[in-house]
């Protein structure tokens, strides 16, 4: 399928809101399974674009239900859904009819992958899943733990065989998915009586090189300059766009910028990665 025929199918809306377009997906007629299999041959057979943008389109409201089970993520629903959207026409392009099995139950692996690569790519500890066992065990842990506190003793057995990993695979990942982020330094009204002591006040960085770390600071502030530069390089548009969505405080979702810019969110999606091509390069 062409670029075109993606921003077509995605359908998410230009302006209004999230709720309408989950009510405007919701009222396209599903397919029967003839039908899904006659759109598809059409497909395979003689590339119609038509018949893809059919299959896609019946199949929407599916991708919000799988979005729907990521919610506990703290990610933008509308960002989570465009990223199923994008799953969901990867498996209509490879969905072989002849194999027998619908396409919605074809088409979850491919939704929740690209699901699963958005959220390990945001989410706040992505940097602790970074192999395959490790984002298994992230997000299988995850659906495990069924009410707040640690685990048990038992309970960690359980879930590590359940899974196939060690109780200290489990433990450890149970630490870093419950850990909060902790202030480095005191807090600046802490009152001398009672100031709890901070981790800058006791601990000690025996590895410390000063040498090492200016040079490490003139690198950061090199690398800041050349960011910049780069991000002059670019339209106004695109520079907006990467703002928006990497460097400001307050980001925006791919929704947000479709509304404001009177375009596809897969167009923005587009824009995006191609200014972070752009900018890698003049980076290099």
């Amino acid at each position: 399928m062409t670029a075109h025929t993606q921003s077509m199918a995605i359908m998410v809306p230009k302006t209004g809101s999230l709720e309408s377009y989950i009510a405007s997906v919701n009222s396209i007629p599903m397919l029967s399974a003839e039908e899904e299999k006659s759109l598809a041959e059409r497909l395979q057979q003689d590339g119609d674009l038509q018949a893809a943008k059919q299959l896609i389109m019946s199949h929407l409201r599916f991708v919000v239900h799988v979005a729907r089970s990521y919610q506990g993520y703290g990610l933008p629903q509308a960002d989570l859904i465009q990223e199923g959207n994008i799953g969901l026409m990867k498996a209509v392009k490879r969905f072989d009819p002849t194999v027998g099995v619908r396409l919605v139950s074809f088409a979850v692996h491919w939704i929740k992958a690209e699901i699963h690569e958005y959220v390990l790519r945001n989410w706040r500890i992505v940097k602790v899943a970074t192999t395959k066992a490790q984002r298994k065990l992230f997000f299988n842990l995850r659906k495990a733990k069924k009410r707040l506190g640690w685990f048990t003793h038992d309970e960690v057995n359980t879930v590590a065989q359940e899974l196939g990993v060690s109780s200290a695979e489990v433990m450890e990942m149970e630490s870093r998915m419950s850990a909060h982020d902790a202030a480095f330094d005191a807090f600046a009204d802490d009152d001398d009586g009672d100031a709890v002591f901070a981790p800058s006040q006791y601990l000690e960085d025996k590895s410390a090189d000063v040498a090492a770390r200016v040079e490490a600071d003139n690198w950061e502030q090199h690398a800041s300059q050349r960011l910049a530069h780069a991000l002059s390089s670019l339209d106004e548009r695109s520079q907006h766009i990467v703002r928006a969505r990497w460097l400001d405080e307050n980001k925006v979702t791919l929704h947000d910028l479709a509304a404001e810019y009177q375009v596809s969110a897969e167009r923005i999606r587009q824009l995006e990665q191609n200014a972070m091509k752009k900018l890698r390069s003049a980076m290099l």
